[in-house]
């Protein structure tokens, strides 16, 4: 086990990189540990949590809501946990963003530990401190920014990843290498997604790579003013197609990516060649590039979006292969762009 430290606004992370959750569980009193995870990796994993307390939601991204919460907190309640009490969540996406969200509101602050057990968990959803739930179908409209104290990166949880959720997983690690790192990019395109399932070490390498660019994005802009807005590149419309269809993350993320494309190679000269390149990476990593959607509906979501300001909104667009920009789209223009997509 390597690690790692970062100094985030206020607290001081520990990244854990090929650990286990058995040898990091040694680092704390098991009495006060109370792990939430789904009911997915519990079946999965039952043996890794004996003996320990458990809060377990219902998996998906449906379940991903203040409900889902409200019944973690009850039973933190009913296990008493206070402030010095650490919640391990573990688990994908949802999980560590629900486990994040509980952590960070009661008793206005309680110890987190966040253990992902996905491509998607590793690369995205449980670094940079976001978490937060869904309002219907508006995505992650109530959150808060809450670092963990530690961030646990073991690799055994993907031997039981499947195939599907690899495929997820690398839309986040794609976009990295759009908005950061074409030479990554590049060596993407050289590989293909078995040649990562089949080599850990290669899979390793990358993951680290990859939580390397976002937490270097998130401690220049923790509370995303300026440059983590980036992160954001595929999003905007990617989480108005993953409700609105109900697809995963990362398929709805990959839609996303190539309407961005589009916009880009329309309003700053994004080149034709890069588009086709990324169009082409993501089909090789079996993500789709395309989908007949439902523009009035996705725009109604659009309106609601964060990222919205007034009579425009915050799109994120490339320059180039590696080099991101926050581009300020009108609405009236925006709507006709999408209008005219796919």
């Amino acid at each position: 086990m390597t690690n790692e430290s970062h100094l985030f606004s206020n607290k001081n992370v520990e990244y854990y990189f090929d650990g286990s959750f058995s040898e990091l569980l040694k680092k704390y009193d098991r009495e006060k540990v109370i792990v939430i995870t789904d009911d997915n990796l519990f079946q999965l994993h039952n043996p890794l949590f004996a003996g320990l307390k458990i809060i377990k939601v219902r998996a998906g991204e449906q379940h991903k809501n203040q409900q889902s919460v409200d019944a973690v907190i009850a039973q933190l309640l009913e296990l008493e946990a206070d402030k010095n009490s650490v919640i391990f969540g573990v688990g994908g996406g949802v999980v560590t963003d629900m486990a994040g969200f509980a952590a960070s509101i009661f008793k206005r602050g309680t110890r987190l530990v966040q253990v992902p057990t996905s491509i998607l968990g590793m690369v995205d959803a449980a670094v940079g401190g976001k978490n937060g739930v869904d309002i219907g179908l508006y995505k992650n409209m109530v959150g808060t920014i809450y670092q963990p104290e530690a961030i646990l990166f073991d690799y055994d949880f993907l031997k039981t990843l499947p195939q599907e959720e690899w495929v997820n997983g690398f839309a986040e690690i794609i976009k990295h290498a759009c908005i950061k790192d074409a030479q990554m990019f590049d060596f993407l395109a050289e590989h293909q997604l078995q040649d990562f399932i089949n080599d850990k070490e290669l899979t390793a390498a990358l993951i680290q790579k990859n939580v390397g660019i976002k937490t270097r994005v998130v401690l220049k802009d923790e509370f995303e003013t300026g440059d983590r807005k980036l992160l954001n590149f595929g999003h905007t419309l990617g989480h108005a197609i993953e409700n609105i269809h109900q697809l995963p993350h990362g398929l709805a993320i990959s839609i996303g990516m190539v309407a961005a494309c589009v916009l880009s190679e329309k309003l700053i000269s994004f080149s034709a060649s890069n588009k086709q390149k990324v169009i082409n990476v993501l089909r090789q990593y079996s993500l789709p590039v395309g989908i007949d959607f439902n523009k009035e509906e996705i725009w109604k979501l659009l309106l609601m979006d964060k990222k919205r300001d007034k009579n425009a909104m915050n799109f994120i667009l490339l320059k180039k292969i590696g080099e991101a920009v926050v581009q300020r789209i009108p609405l009236d223009q925006l709507k006709q762009l999408i209008d005219q997509l796919f």
